[in-house]
């Protein structure tokens, strides 16, 4: 595939939405990697500058969500190959729903990271006072 063009006017619309969720999924991953980077500094940040248990309690937790939500991804990338074979509409509402359901879940825990990193945030501004 093609970075620049990933999609021909040519293919068949299943197989445009195959890659749109493939490309997806590659971006999700490469979210949570980065998110996974990004942790071991705040929880570096944590114990230097801020010293709260709890804050500390919450960033190990959403460390392993976040290796969780990796794994996942992982499998559901290598599943999701598996939608060329569909030949149903039933099949294809089955991958439809998945696909919905795990962008469901990447978001929501997106959105718990954010909250946990703006209390870092917060914490070390705070401590400047």
């Amino acid at each position: 595939m093609n970075a620049t063009r990933p999609f021909y006017s040519h293919e068949p619309d299943d197989k445009i939405m195959i890659k749109k969720d493939q490309l997806e999924i590659g971006n999700w991953t490469d979210d949570l990697e980065y998110i996974n980077e990004e942790l071991e500094y705040l929880l570096d940040i944590e114990d230097r500058i801020i010293n709260n248990a709890q804050l500390y309690q919450n960033l190990h937790e959403i460390r392993r969500e976040n290796q969780l939500r990796l794994g996942e991804l992982y499998r559901y990338e290598g599943n999701i190959r598996n939608a060329r074979e569909c030949d149903t509409a039933a099949c294809d509402a089955f991958y439809l729903y998945n696909h919905e359901k795990t962008r469901t879940n990447y978001m929501a825990h997106l959105k718990k990271y954010r909250s946990i990193k703006s209390k870092i945030f917060s914490q070390i501004l705070q401590n400047r006072d």
